[in-house]
């Protein structure tokens, strides 16, 4: 995993709406960048309501907010039409993505393991810099945290 301080690795991804997002582009405005486990699942559902209900909040900060999951483009296009999503999802279908900032790791559940993204956060500051980082993510309350570190940068 990347740690705060160092360059965010960079990335050109496809997006629900059939765009690419490229990391290095957004730049100089702050980037949020949300891992996610599945579309349409009950965490990450909620996670994805929470960040699209503060969205213009974000957006007053200047920051970008993206969810990032190996889900196609097309079970996110239904993810978002489903839930009424305003957050771009971003689809990291070979899992390289992933790979770059830790997120893919073995996974316990039941007694079976697995490999899958372990739900983490990254706010990339306008230099493209990480400002800070939530491994393992607890849902409730989160994008509010988040929120209030954007607005701190």
């Amino acid at each position: 995993m990347p740690q705060t301080g160092e360059t965010a690795p960079d990335f050109t991804l496809p997006r629900d709406g059939g765009e690419t997002v490229t990391l290095s582009a957004l730049r100089p405005a702050p980037v949020v960048l949300y891992f996610y486990p599945k579309d349409d699942t009950p965490g990450c559902t909620t996670e994805a309501l929470d960040f699209t209900a503060l969205k213009d909040e974000f957006a007053a900060a200047g920051a970008r907010v993206f969810g990032v999951s190996r889900d196609t483009v097309a079970k996110h296009e239904k993810f978002c039409a489903k839930h009424s999503l305003g957050i771009p999802l971003l689809s990291d279908e070979d899992g390289a993505v992933c790979e770059a900032y830790g997120v893919w790791v073995e996974k316990n559940m039941y007694g079976r393991q697995y490999m899958g993204i372990q739900r983490a956060t990254f706010l990339i500051d306008g230099a493209g810099q990480i400002a800070q980082i939530w491994p393992k993510v607890k849902v409730t309350g989160h994008a509010a945290e988040v929120l209030d570190a954007v607005r701190a940068l």
